[in-house]
Order: C-alpha cells, then sequence, then structure tokens
C-alpha cells in the first residue's frame, strides 16, 4: 500500500440486534402491508424525558438512514437519531403481561418513570 492510498475501515452498525429482535423484524415484515421495503427505528421527540423510541414501516429507505440488512428484511435507523443510539442493542421480549422492542441505550442519561422515554 502507497502513502497516499487510503484505508477504508467498515463502520460498526449504529445498533446491535438480538436473534429475538431480528425474529420480531421478520415477523413483521411477513405481514408487512403492501409497499413496505423495511421497518425502521427513530426516536421521535415526545414524553416527558423528551425523546421516544419508535418501530414503524417503511415505504422508502431515506438518504442519510442506517440500514441494517436482518435475515427477515431490512430494518432502518433514522438518520438523524443514529447519534443518540450508537452503541445500543435492540432485543424482543414477551412475557405472560407485555411484549414489546427493549433497548439498552448507553447513551440515555435518564428516563421517565414509565420507561416510555428517555434524554440524552
Amino acid at each position: 500500500m502507497t502513502e497516499t492510498a487510503t484505508r477504508t475501515r467498515q463502520r460498526p452498525a449504529a445498533l446491535t440486534l438480538t436473534p429475538a429482535a431480528e425474529a420480531r423484524i421478520a415477523a413483521l415484515m411477513a405481514q408487512a402491508p403492501e409497499g413496505a421495503v423495511g421497518v425502521k427505528l427513530s426516536t421521535p421527540r415526545r414524553g416527558c424525558s423528551g425523546l421516544a423510541y419508535s418501530v414503524d414501516y417503511v415505504t422508502e429507505a431515506k438518504p442519510f438512514d442506517e440500514r441494517i440488512e436482518t435475515p427477515g428484511g431490512a430494518f432502518f435507523v433514522d438518520g438523524a437519531s443514529v447519534l443518540y443510539l450508537v452503541g445500543s442493542t435492540m432485543d424482543w421480549v414477551e412475557d405472560d403481561f407485555t411484549a414489546g422492542f427493549v433497548f439498552d441505550n448507553p447513551n440515555a442519561k435518564g428516563s421517565c418513570g414509565c420507561g416510555e422515554s428517555f434524554t440524552v
């Protein structure tokens, strides 16, 4: 390699998906509405702590969204939300009373009492 050549390094994904989260994304994509190209995570301003996690179907990939390929289909992270989520893990948890995505976010400095929103 010459001195002027540059090295390219693949950057890590914005977040890690557990096998349970990937399985849930596959289930969602199996029943996705027509035209859906994937599932997208965003962090809209909402709740008493400021930001919330939102998972929705998307019909188009936006240029600045982070795309993560999963066995069940494409998973997108909103480009404006990536900085709040770097290093996070997304899991799917089910028990007798609830089911939902759960986030382990090292960037969160606090969350509301109900756990629906967080602050960075």
